[in-house]
């Protein structure tokens, strides 16, 4: 196992976790806000949320010696800042249990890795590249604002893709943090350095809840998130077992949500960080890239008090120049299988471009649609050809 340890997968990892929290933990946030918690439960949130990701990454990824990599659901936080209003913190947990245990069914009895089968090779590429795009997008167009830092980034990548691929991403995040430095951006000094204090709130069931949140929190945790998760696995060459995992998420969110694990779910856009060619050249040695991002989260949950100073260290446009790109190659890859295949050429490509759109409909995101989009033109085209 330790001949497997490299330090591109380390630094991937590491790529990974910074761009997971500082992504989305400010929905966190506003989404315990809006359920009434107190700080010391917002902190208990971090800490069920980070430990939750954390052991199950790690665990998955020893199991199946392939990168695995898990996380909070994005779009259900987003869910629960609106539908958690007026909603107190004791049905919201009943709540949780009840979508913890839809998630576990779904992976328990194959129904998911069923719907996933049938999902097409060059959709189910398109879709993981169009919700990757996004990141690409965002770190160019980071050069409007910090041209210096990110134009350095930029061409440290470059050299690095020619110079010493294994270590361009590496050489990219430390490109940007002595530039950083040296323009006084890194703010460490705003730490507090302190364990963080689980916070058990007894749950209540009702079923304006069930209904209001456990419902919709399901639905768009197994649409937005495990589906352009598992996306991600199989578009990268990785047959990770399907049911077993989103089981695992299912029965972390069962046992955490008392403590603020409202859901954990399969990562697309961090994962493919640590299942791209960055990570390692060798695909078989990438999991070390998804176990080295559990211990970062786990680390980052026990220190759930310092999470939001820790964010507040880097700035934003050196996040999204590293995220963006650190994924331009899996980007590239999955445009290319998603293209590879004339007859589904065009489907493909209206999946992509709905996916890369970022469209919400019904509260469900753009990753779900773009599947729906992308089979309604396979669909029809197949239909008229016949």
């Amino acid at each position: 196992m330790l001949k497997d340890v490299s330090l591109s997968a380390v630094v991937a990892g590491f790529v990974a976790v910074l761009v997971g929290f500082t992504s989305s933990v400010v929905i966190v946030f506003q989404a315990a806000a809006a359920l009434g918690a107190t700080p010391a439960q917002t902190t208990s949130w971090v800490w069920a949320l980070g430990l939750g990701m954390g052991i199950t990454s790690l665990g998955l990824s020893l199991r199946y010696r392939m990168p695995v990599l898990t996380a909070w659901s994005t779009p259900g936080a987003a869910l629960l800042v609106t539908a958690g209003a007026g909603v107190g913190m004791a049905e919201a947990v009943g709540a949780f249990i009840v979508c913890a245990v839809l998630i576990t069914l779904a992976g328990a009895t194959g129904a998911f890795a069923r719907v996933m089968d049938r999902i097409p090779q060059p959709l189910a590429a398109a879709l993981l590249a169009g919700v990757l795009a996004r990141f690409a997008f965002d770190a160019f167009a980071a050069l409007q604002r910090e041209f210096v830092l990110v134009g350095v980034m930029f061409l440290a990548y470059l050299l690095g893709r020619r110079l010493w691929p294994r270590y361009a991403v590496p050489g990219v995040l430390l490109a940007g943090v002595v530039v950083a430095a040296a323009h006084g951006q890194l703010q460490f000094a705003g730490v507090q350095w302190q364990w963080a204090q689980p916070v058990f709130t007894m749950p209540a069931f009702s079923l304006a809840a069930t209904i209001g949140i456990a419902l919709p929190l399901f639905v768009v945790t197994m649409a937005s998130q495990n589906l352009p998760g598992v996306a991600a696995q199989r578009a990268a060459g990785y047959e990770v077992p399907v049911s077993p995992a989103i089981a695992t998420t299912g029965v972390a969110t069962l046992l955490l949500a008392p403590f603020g694990g409202y859901a954990l779910n399969l990562a697309a856009i961090t994962a493919a960080i640590c299942m791209g060619r960055e990570a390692h050249a060798d695909p078989a040695r990438r999991w070390v890239a998804a176990a080295a991002a559990g211990v970062f989260y786990i680390v980052l949950g026990l220190l759930g008090g310092a999470v939001v100073g820790l964010i507040a260290a880097f700035p934003a446009a050196l996040v999204l120049a590293v995220a963006g790109f650190a994924l331009l190659g899996t980007i590239g890859s999955g445009l290319a299988t998603a293209m590879r295949d004339e007859s589904a050429r065009e489907a493909a490509l209206v999946t992509f471009l709905v996916t890369a759109s970022g469209l919400t409909l019904a509260g469900v995101g753009a990753a779900f649609w773009g599947v729906v989009a992308g089979a309604l033109t396979l669909l029809v085209q197949r239909w008229r050809s016949g």
